[in-house]
């Protein structure tokens, strides 16, 4: 199944403070946070507040996330934005040499020209709202091809 995945973090390049897939089918999502001891101002402003959820270990983020998608036998995570996918990616690793279980996993960086998630997301910066917006977007370009 397809995933749509979004990612907040502490500004470029800085640390992963949410993630979330969105399902292709409209299925229950994944979203879960980290603690975010140093934001920056920009998101002490407009996502922390917006989390919704309690923060949690990265450790337990990792075994949720491979938890979540170890069922699917070829989980395809899709993505607007390459760190969304690096930050998934290393989500992944359990400790050094070591990564949480899932047999299979596969990322694609989509071509979401005309995509922002800033006018169509419900919740700008919410990675779970843009998850699903990108979902929507995604599905309605490919439904007008046909």
């Amino acid at each position: 199944m397809r995933y749509f995945l979004d990612t907040e973090f502490n500004g470029f390049g800085g640390p992963l403070i949410s993630l979330a897939l969105a399902p292709e089918d409209g299925g229950v999502p994944f979203y879960a946070a980290l603690p975010c001891p140093d934001p920056t101002p920009w998101v002490a402003e407009h996502i922390l507040p917006a989390l919704d959820v309690a923060p949690i270990s990265r450790e337990a983020m990792g075994r949720a996330f491979s938890d979540y998608l170890g069922d699917d036998p070829d989980p395809l995570l899709i993505a607007d934005w390459p760190e969304d996918i690096a930050h998934a990616a290393q989500l992944l690793i359990a400790a050094p040499g070591h990564r949480y279980p899932i047999d299979r996993i596969r990322f694609e960086l989509c071509d979401a020209f005309g995509f922002d998630s800033a006018a169509l997301s419900k919740r700008p910066h919410h990675a779970l709202s843009d998850a699903m917006a990108l979902r929507e977007y995604i599905l309605a370009r490919e439904a007008r091809r046909f």
